[in-house]
C-alpha cells in the first residue's frame, strides 16, 4: 500500500514517509551499536529503486530543495567551528593536516586509477581531488549522537571544514582543466593556464563574497535584536537566500554557506542564537531525511560498472586519509590520541562529493561514457565510505577519549585555547598579567582589564593564593561577567617567585568570577587543588604537559572524573 501511495509523487507525503523510515532505521542501528547514519543509508538502499523500489526515483525529485537547504545548514554549522581565536592553539596541526590532505590523498588516488585503460588523466585528477572531501553532515551527526566533545572533536570538525574548502578549490582546478583540455583537443589547440585557473578562482571568489556579505548583513541586522524568534527568522532567511543565490549564480552552495558560518563564528562568537543553532531542536529530523535520501538515490547497478576504478579509489582514499591524519598530527605537535585516530575519523564521504559529481555528470561537454563512468565510480565509493566511514568515526571518537564528554563539567571553562604551556614569568605580577592577556583574548571578554588586575594583585598582597604543591590560583570578582572564566599557565621548571611552602609554582590558574557564582568558585578551587595534590600521577602529567592539548586531555581524562566531575552527576 505504501508503494502505491508513493507511486504518485507527493513531496509532503514522501518527506513524511522518508522521515519515519529514517528515524526508525536510525534507532534500530543504535540498538546494534552502529551509528544511526549507517542504518539510514542502508535502509535507503534497501527501499530504493535498486532493491524493493518502494520509493520510485520520481517521488524523490520534489525533495531536492530540502536536501539543498539541509546541506546549507550543515555547512554553516561546520564553518561555525572555524573561530580564529579558539583555534589558535590548533593552527599548526590543522595547517599540516590540510597540507597532507591536499597532497597525499589525491596523489594516491590518481596514481592508482590513472593506469586503468578506461580512466583518462583528466578524469583521474577529478577523482583524486574529489577524494579529499569529508562528509560534514555525517561527522556532525555522529559527534552529536555520541555526545562527544574535546580537543579531538574540535580538531576533527575544523579539519573537515578546511579539507572541504581545499576539495572545492582543487576540484574546480581539475574540472576546469579537463574542460579546457577537451575544448583544446576539439579545436586542435592547447589549453592555456588562464583557462585552467580563471573559472575555479571565479567560483571560489563569488562564493566567498556571497558568504561574507550574507554574514556581515546578518550580524548588522541582528546587532540590537534580543528576541529569539526574530533571531531565528533572520537566520533562516539568510541561510536560505545564501544557498539559493549560490545555486542561481552557479557557484558552490556548500562553500558560500561554510564561509557564512566562519563569518558568524568570528564576528559574533558569543551569540549562538543566530546561524546553525536555529535547527538545533530538529537537527535529528534533518539528518534522518538527508541520509535516508542519500541511500535511496544509490543505484547498485552502478557498482558493477565502476569495478576496479571504484575499489582503487576507495583504497587510495582510505590509505591517504590515514596517512594524512597521522602525519598532520605528528608534525603539528598533536597528542598520541590525535595522531592515532584522526585519519580514521575522516573517512565518511557524502554531500560535497555528490554535489561535485553532479557538475561532471550534468556537463554535456564530457562524452557520455566519461559521465557514466564518473557517476558509477563516485557513487560506489561514496556508498562504501558512508557505510564503513561512520563506524570508523565512532570508533575513533571512542578511542580518542572524547566520546560521551559533551556534558557540563566542573572545570569546563579551561579549554585548549585557555591553556599556555612552557609558561615563563620573572615575577608573580608578570605571570598574572600574562594570564590576563590569555583570558581576555581567548574568551572575547568585555571587562575593565586594569580594574580586574588591580583586584587580583590586591588580593595577592593581602594573602597568597599559592595553595602549595606547585599550584597557585589568583582570582578576583568581575560582577559584569555572565559566567566564570579562567586561564592556565604551566611551567615545567617552575616559576621563580616566593611561595609559602617554598615549592616553585608549576601551574597557575587565573580566575575571573561573576558575583553570583561564588559557590562554584569554591568548588573549582577544591577541584584544582585535588588535581594537583591528591594524585601524583595526574600532577606530574599536568605539570609536564607538552602542549595545551595534552594538558586538556589530562584535565578531561577518565582518571580526572574524581575531581573534574560531571555536574549532572
Amino acid at each position: 500500500m505504501l508503494a502505491a501511495l508513493l507511486a504518485d509523487p507527493n513531496p509532503l507525503l514522501t518527506m513524511g514517509a522518508v522521515l519515519v523510515v529514517g528515524v526508525l532505521s536510525g534507532a534500530l542501528a543504535k540498538r546494534f551499536h552502529l551509528p544511526s547514519v549507517t542504518g539510514q543509508i542502508l535502509v535507503g538502499i534497501l527501499l530504493g529503486s535498486s532493491v524493493l523500489d518502494v520509493f520510485p526515483s520520481g517521488s524523490l525529485s520534489g525533495l531536492k530543495p530540502l536536501t539543498g537547504f539541509a546541506l546549507g545548514l550543515m555547512a554553516v554549522a561546520v564553518g561555525s567551528h572555524l573561530n580564529v581565536a579558539r583555534l589558535r592553539p590548533a593552527r599548526k596541526r590543522l595547517g599540516y593536516l590540510l597540507l597532507f590532505e591536499a597532497l597525499i590523498t589525491p596523489a594516491l588516488v590518481v596514481g592508482l586509477v590513472a593506469w586503468l585503460p578506461q580512466v583518462s588523466l583528466p578524469v583521474a585528477l577529478m577523482l583524486g581531488t574529489l577524494a579529499v572531501s569529508t562528509a560534514p553532515a555525517t561527522i556532525l551527526a555522529i559527534v552529536g549522537e555520541t555526545r562527544s566533545r574535546g580537543v579531538f572533536v574540535k580538531t576533527l570538525v575544523a579539519g573537515v571544514a578546511l579539507n572541504n574548502l581545499a576539495c572545492i578549490v582543487l576540484f574546480e582546478l581539475a574540472h576546469t582543466g579537463a574542460l579546457a583540455a577537451l575544448a583544446a583537443a576539439d579545436s586542435g589547440g592547447g589549453a592555456s593556464m588562464a583557462q585552467v585557473l580563471l573559472a575555479p578562482l571565479e567560483t571560489v571568489g563569488v562564493a566567498a563574497l556571497l558568504g561574507v556579505g550574507a554574514g556581515v548583513l546578518l550580524v548588522a541586522l541582528t546587532k540590537h535584536v534580543v528576541r529569539t524568534s526574530r533571531l531565528t527568522t533572520a537566520s533562516l532567511i539568510t541561510i536560505l537566500l545564501t544557498a539559493g543565490l549560490a545555486e542561481q549564480l552557479g557557484t558552490s552552495t556548500l562553500l558560500s554557506c561554510l564561509i557564512l558560518g566562519v563569518v558568524l563564528a568570528n564576528l559574533t562568537p558569543d551569540k549562538e542564537e543566530i546561524g546553525h543553532s536555529v535547527f538545533e531542536n530538529f537537527e535529528s529530523a534533518i539528518f534522518a531525511v538527508f541520509f535516508t535520501l542519500a541511500g535511496l538515490k544509490v543505484e547498485l547497478g552502478h557498482m558493477a560498472t565502476a569495478g576496479a576504478a571504484a575499489l582503487l579509489m576507495f583504497s587510495g582514499r582510505l590509505v591517504g586519509k590515514l596517512a594524512a591524519g597521522w602525519m598532520g598530527m605528528k608534525l603539528g605537535g598533536g597528542t598520541k590520541r590525535l595522531r592515532s585516530w584522526m585519519g580514521m575519523a575522516l573517512v565518511p564521504q557524502a554531500g560535497l562529493a555528490v554535489g561535485l559529481m553532479l557538475l561532471v555528470t550534468e556537463e554535456k561537454a564530457f562524452p557520455e561514457e566519461v559521465r557514466n563512468l564518473f557517476l558509477a565510480v563516485v557513487l560506489t565509493v561514496v556508498t562504501l565510505n558512508e557505510i564503513v566511514g561512520p563506524v570508523l568515526t565512532r570508533v575513533a571518537l571512542a578511542r580518542s577519549g572524547d566520546l560521551g564528554k559533551d556534558r557540563a563539567r566542573l572545570i569546563d571553562f579551561l579549554h585548549e585555547e585557555n591553556i599556555v604551556t612552557r609558561f615563563e614569568a620573572d615575577s608573580k605580577e608578570e605571570a598574572i598579567r600574562k594570564l590576563a592577556d590569555v583570558l581576555e583574548a581567548s574568551n572575547s571578554l568585555r571587562m575593565d582589564r586594569e580594574a580586574f588586575l588591580e583586584a587580583v594583585l590586591a588580593r595577592e598582597a593581602a594573602a597568597s593564593t599559592c595553595l602549595g604543591e606547585g599550584l597557585a590560583i589568583p582570582n578576583a570578582m568581575v560582577p559584569e561577567l555572565p559566567t566564570l572564566v579562567g586561564a592556565m599557565g604551566i611551567s615545567r621548571d617552575g616559576l621563580p617567585f616566593e611561595t609559602p611552602d617554598g615549592h616553585p609554582v608549576h601551574c597557575m590558574v587565573l580566575l575571573a568570577i561573576p558575583a553570583d557564582q561564588m559557590g562554584r568558585h569554591l568548588e573549582v578551587l577544591t577541584a584544582l587543588a585535588r588535581a594537583a595534590t591528591s594524585d601524583r600521577g595526574v600532577q606530574q602529567q599536568l605539570y609536564h604537559a607538552k602542549s595545551p592539548a595534552h594538558a586538556y586531555e589530562v584535565l578531561h581524562a577518565e582518571e580526572s572524573e574524581d575531581f573534574n566531575s560531571f555536574l549532572e552527576d
